[in-house]
């Protein structure tokens, strides 16, 4: 099992590149990077977690541009959205940032994806929350067929594109692996349906063996061959035996928490999580 971070990238935070590279040098496999465009300060939408909105929330850099100075610093280290809001983003200029940091980085990305929590946010961007998700469908198959074909083209009910072309394509085939986040069992159909892994993350009563037993029933359900399903647990627990029990229930990736905070806060945290790798 691979273990990476995840962090808030901010104007306030170390940078990405400095990041990156020291995650590289102690042996950490990946980088993921939430992303927030902007909070209305209407905040009529609560926060999932319950009380105030984190400051980080608001001050979030784009992650492809964060990601690309990762990439730039680095030379094996994954990079990935954690997660990217797929139905806030238009699908043509996204598929064309990710497959040129895709080719840029050798085949390093990791497209992590989500509908999105935040009503007033994605309103802004023209998305509606009740169809957010067939949104997102949509533009994921678009975008899926902008890495792929040759003269590419797609009709949905709320995308449309005729026939384009569109370079680069993403290093990696037939695209960078798309990793669809939440955990309810609607999530796990759209999973097996258009993705190519699972994205949960480790709350309250995370049980990893039921889990994975909850994708493994939803795959079979509908044919999917369990072997083409990645699963990468965001905010994975911290101690060995937590991390012992993903490994054993076959999680692929833990990705760990890091603070928005400074050089020296950070790295003083990843030298606690040193003693879990290898």
């Amino acid at each position: 099992m691979d273990i990476g971070v995840f962090i808030f990238a901010t104007d306030y935070s170390l940078r990405m590149d400095e990041l990156g590279a020291e995650l590289e040098a102690r042996g950490f496999e990946s980088l993921f990077l939430p992303e927030h465009t902007h909070i209305p300060t209407s905040r009529q939408s609560p926060f999932p977690g319950g009380g105030e909105l984190p400051r980080e929330y608001s001050h979030t850099h784009d992650p492809f541009v964060a990601l690309s100075f990762a990439a730039a610093a680095t030379t094996i280290l994954k990079l990935g959205t954690g997660i990217c809001l797929v139905p806030q983003r238009e699908p043509i200029v996204t598929a064309k940032t990710i497959a040129s940091l895709d080719m840029m980085s050798g085949g390093r990305f990791v497209f992590g994806i989500g509908g999105g929590w935040n009503v007033e946010e994605m309103n802004d961007h023209g998305a509606a929350y009740k169809t957010r998700f067939k949104l997102m469908r949509e533009h994921v198959l678009a975008m899926k067929a902008l890495w792929t074909e040759e003269e590419a083209s797609f009709a949905g009910e709320m995308v449309n594109l005729p026939a384009a072309w569109s370079y680069p394509k993403p290093v990696q085939t037939p695209h960078p692996p798309i990793l669809l986040g939440g955990e309810t069992d609607y999530t796990l159909r759209r999973v097996v349906d258009y993705c190519d892994g699972w994205f949960p993350r480790a709350g309250r009563g995370f049980e990893p063996a039921e889990m994975m037993a909850r994708l493994h029933r939803m795959a079979d359900e509908v044919g999917r061959d369990r072997s083409t399903l990645q699963v990468s647990l965001f905010r994975a627990p911290t101690d060995r035996a937590g991390l012992d029990a993903c490994r054993e229930a076959g999680i692929d990736r833990a990705i760990l928490g890091l603070p928005s905070a400074d050089r020296d806060t950070v790295f003083k945290l990843l030298d606690e999580y040193a003693p879990l790798l290898g």
